[in-house]
């Protein structure tokens, strides 16, 4: 029923910048947070930044200043803007997100993306 995809994943330099984006799809009647989470390998799933329907932003302290968290609610969309890379940012990047879907009634699901790479290198 709903889908979010994940693009703008890559190689990138040390001190580079990179833009994902996670696009929305299917039996949406409105979107609550949203959120990006990141696994590198050996490590736990982390909360990298998320944004609340009202605008509201929080970040993790080790990308604080770095990155930035936005929403196109028309376009059903949300980017993360990554400036100022670091070797240690190499992961997988998951979209996240709350959504109210219609189903005879209205109610709300967590979905994820399938995610996408990003990889920093020296």
């Amino acid at each position: 029923q709903v889908q979010l995809v994940e693009s703008g994943g890559g190689l990138v330099q040390a001190g580079g910048s990179l833009r994902l984006s996670c696009a929305a799809s299917g039996n949406i009647y409105s979107i609550n947070t949203m959120n990006w989470y990141r696994q590198a390998p050996t490590k736990q799933r982390e909360l990298v930044a998320g944004i609340t329907s009202g605008g509201s932003t929080h970040y993790a302290d080790s990308v604080k200043g770095r990155f930035t968290i936005s929403r196109d609610d028309v376009k059903k969309m949300v980017y993360l803007q990554m400036n100022s890379l670091k070797v240690e940012d190499t992961a997988t990047y998951y979209c996240n997100a709350d959504i109210w879907i219609e189903a005879g009634k209205v109610k709300m699901n967590n979905y994820w993306g399938q995610g996408t790479q990003v990889t920093v290198f020296s």
